[in-house]
């Protein structure tokens, strides 16, 4: 997944305020860091992607 693509459905999801304040924010139990730093550290998009589906329950249909 490219970034352009993940953080298009993150702002698709959570609209694109909130969006940015989330993944500057929020610690995602799955990885252990927020977005952003999952995200700077390497971790691949659609494994962030992912951790933020099982997190807030995101229906199957927009994974």
């Amino acid at each position: 997944m490219r970034l352009t693509e993940f953080w298009a459905r993150m702002n698709t999801q959570f609209g694109s305020s909130y969006a940015e304040s989330f993944a500057r924010d929020h610690v995602l139990t799955g990885l252990g860091a927020t977005v952003e730093s999952a995200l700077a550290r390497g971790d691949d998009a659609r494994v962030v992607w992912r951790a933020v589906c099982e997190e807030f329950d995101v229906p199957a249909r927009e994974r």
